[in-house]
């Protein structure tokens, strides 16, 4: 096979929102990752619930910053583990006043944004209802609309 037509990954995205099934996703990016020395990307998408607590003050920041930066500290450490290069972000999943904005394409935008060459994303049903709901929307989305590869796990 020549060159021009061989697969190449620099960039691996992994949108995560905390679960169980999302460290799932992790480890099969890290993976993808360390087969085509690539990096890996982890996306941090807030759910409906989270934001709207927010926006209404009955959820504090704070606690949602340590929660998320607790589980990103874990996504690292299985990177890490693989001697794969990680960047992370966090994102709001929904938003009030936009109502294009949804799970789907934030993740589709930040693909975009990182110049991502592959996705892993969670789309087993989970337990947690609120977390179902952000990986179910986002993974519905990018398999119908992602111009990369996608791997559903």
């Amino acid at each position: 096979m020549d060159d021009s037509t061989s697969f190449s990954v620099d960039t691996v995205l992994a949108p995560v929102d905390g679960s169980a099934e999302s460290v799932t996703a992790v480890e099969y990016a890290v993976a993808v990752a360390d087969r085509y020395d690539a990096s890996v990307h982890a996306l941090f998408v807030l759910g409906h619930g989270v934001v709207r607590g927010m926006d209404a003050g009955t959820v504090e920041e704070a606690a949602v910053a340590e929660d998320t930066q607790g589980f990103l500290e874990d996504v690292a450490r299985v990177a890490e583990d693989a001697d794969v290069s990680l960047s992370t972000s966090v994102d709001d999943g929904f938003s009030k006043t936009r109502k294009t904005l949804h799970p789907g394409n934030v993740v589709l935008d930040t693909a975009d944004d990182i110049d991502a060459d592959f996705i892993v994303l969670p789309r087993e049903p989970v337990t947690d209802a609120a977390s179902a709901e952000v990986l179910e929307k986002a993974a519905e989305y990018v398999l119908s609309y992602a111009s990369q590869p996608v791997l559903s796990v």
